[in-house]
């Protein structure tokens, strides 16, 4: 592991100073210390980076422009090393619209090197390098100043071992014959859609909305854009603004007006006082036709069909099974829910399996069976097992 020795930059100068010895390197670690507490935008603290040339640690609250840094991300022949890094670079998308170039996750690597996915940091590192890291200040406070040395010890344990990580599954992969899968799987990070948020995802994913009316999912529709609104304006967090375990209770307690909200004791006075005339203003307003487009995509409380569930918990044991025999994490091929939710449909098929080391690794017949899943019977005759499509003759 590199030597403990590091550059404390905290000047524009010394940043550019950074850039100028830096920005011909073959690679670069990386990792932030972050504040996402009671605000709307998470804070980046700090910005840890090794290189060839050294260890760095970047303070961004007494630089103005991190150009330079940000600069590197996006430099397609330098390879940034992280681990878990799709938060940094979501962080960096939404700070400064940057997407990276030249990626290589080592949480990502290790899950095709046979590692529970996800697996910690500390645990890899441990398994990989026979290192022992210690996470004392794993909750300190990085917005303080001036940093306690300790704190900058700990910081530095991020991103010490990520070359050395980097160099070890790199060899494993390629032993596996795997390092294209693992390159494949980061790339994507690589790609401005992977960063795309719909703002009204939140609350059309919500499990209340399936068992609300229409009138009641205009207004959880409108709670949620609404609460997302005042924290952005105040930079408060959502939570601090409306906690989520009280939108329900409102959405419920609004059918029947504001006295509604103050008569449940379960909403406190203050929201009521604050906010409830806006409530009831989000509430009254009839539905625009933008909103009833976006609820379209809804689907409505499905009985429980066994077949179906017996079907997806087969393709799932499946996935696993063809997880298992390739040493790859299963929890990085398809979760279960998501089998049940791109089922017979042909373009969330594509999206999850595309034509890349997924659809490789789960092979064709697979993927048919996601396509003609209404079709699919799992038939069991003296001990064996079958699944196969039927078609509307079988039947007749």
């Amino acid at each position: 592991m590199s030597t403990r020795a590091y550059s404390l930059i905290s000047h524009q100068k010394e940043l550019q100073l950074f850039f100028e010895t830096n920005k011909s390197v073959p690679w670069l670690c990386f990792d932030t210390e972050f504040v996402g507490e009671k605000r709307f935008l998470t804070r980046i603290c700090l910005i840890q980076v090794v290189t060839p040339h050294g260890n760095y640690l970047i303070d961004p609250f007494e630089i103005n422009d991190l150009g330079p840094f940000l600069t590197l991300l996006t430099d397609p022949g330098i390879c940034k090393i992280t681990h878990a890094g799709d938060n940094d670079y979501r962080l960096f998308y939404t700070h400064f619209d940057v997407v990276p170039a030249n990626v290589f996750d080592t949480q990502v690597a290790a899950a095709f090197a046979g590692y529970k996915y996800p697996v910690s940091f500390k645990k890899l590192v441990e398994n990989e390098l026979r290192l022992s890291l210690s996470k004392g200040y794993a909750v300190a406070d990085w917005e303080a100043r001036p940093f306690n040395p300790q704190q900058l010890s700990y910081a530095l344990d991020d991103v010490l071992p990520l070359y050395e990580l980097w160099q070890s599954l790199t060899e494993k992969l390629k032993h596996k014959n795997r390092l294209s899968w693992a390159e494949e799987e980061c790339a994507r990070w690589e790609d401005d859609a992977f960063y795309a948020r719909d703002p009204h995802q939140e609350a059309l994913n919500s499990g209340l909305m399936k068992a609300l009316n229409a009138r009641e999912q205009v207004f959880l529709l409108r709670l949620f854009a609404w609460r997302r609104q005042v924290a952005s304006q105040k930079d408060y967090s959502k939570e601090m603004v409306l906690p989520s375990k009280l939108i329900g209770t409102i959405v419920k307690s609004m059918s029947s007006g504001r006295d509604a909200l103050r008569q449940n004791r379960r909403i406190p006075e203050k929201i009521v006082h604050q906010y409830g005339a806006e409530f009831e203003r989000l509430y009254r307003t009839p539905a625009t036709d933008e909103e009833k487009t976006l609820l379209e995509q809804v689907q409505p409380e499905e009985m429980e069909n066994p077949r179906e569930e017996i079907l997806i918990e087969m393709l799932h044991l499946l996935v696993k099974q063809k997880s298992f025999e390739a040493g790859i994490s299963p929890a990085l091929v398809i979760a279960r829910n998501a089998l049940a939710r791109i089922k017979a449909d042909a373009g969330a098929v594509e999206e999850y399996l595309g034509r890349g080391w997924r659809r490789q690794l789960l092979g064709e017949r697979f993927v048919e069976w996601l396509l003609r899943f209404d079709q699919l019977q799992l038939d069991i005759n003296d001990g064996t097992i079958e699944l196969r499509i039927v078609s509307d003759a079988d039947y007749h």
